[in-house]
């Protein structure tokens, strides 16, 4: 050999470029803080109860509001029921719905229901004696 041929040529050292070993991601499973692996059929299942559990708890949210309007519409007392504010505390506690009505009609009197109450001089009366009309146009001349 040639002393052009040795300098052409790079030297070999026994140091090799050692690139890190990247560990492959599982295609079953994913891996948490700590490194542990889940099964994909684990986690899947963990995913469709929480999001059958979101579900559930807004159709839970959904039902009490729509029970609140009607305990409030039972009292008869408010011309539009949705303008108590919704607490979960009426629902289960009928004295807390019946103060928090009347602190709203003390404090906003024109919220109250107008409906008649008590004998208004219409419909069926109690009276079982027969009109007499003669005896009205005789009262009458």
């Amino acid at each position: 050999m040639s002393t052009t041929e040795t300098e052409i040529q790079p030297e070999t050292t026994e140091e090799a470029v050692v690139e890190p070993e990247e560990t492959p991601e599982p295609d079953d499973g994913e891996v948490d803080e700590d490194g542990d692996v889940f099964p994909r059929d684990y986690v899947e299942k963990l995913r469709k109860a929480a999001g059958d559990a979101r579900v559930k708890a807004k159709d839970r949210d959904d039902l009490a509001h729509r029970l609140h309007a009607s305990l409030v519409a039972a009292t008869g007392r408010l011309a539009d029921p949705s303008d108590l504010a919704f607490d979960e505390s009426h629902i289960a506690d009928p004295d807390a719905l019946t103060a928090a009505v009347e602190d709203l009609l003390a404090h906003k009197p024109h919220l109250a229901s107008r409906r008649p109450r008590g004998d208004v001089g219409q419909g069926v009366t109690g009276s079982t004696t027969p009109t007499n009309l003669a005896g009205i146009l005789r009262s009458r001349a």
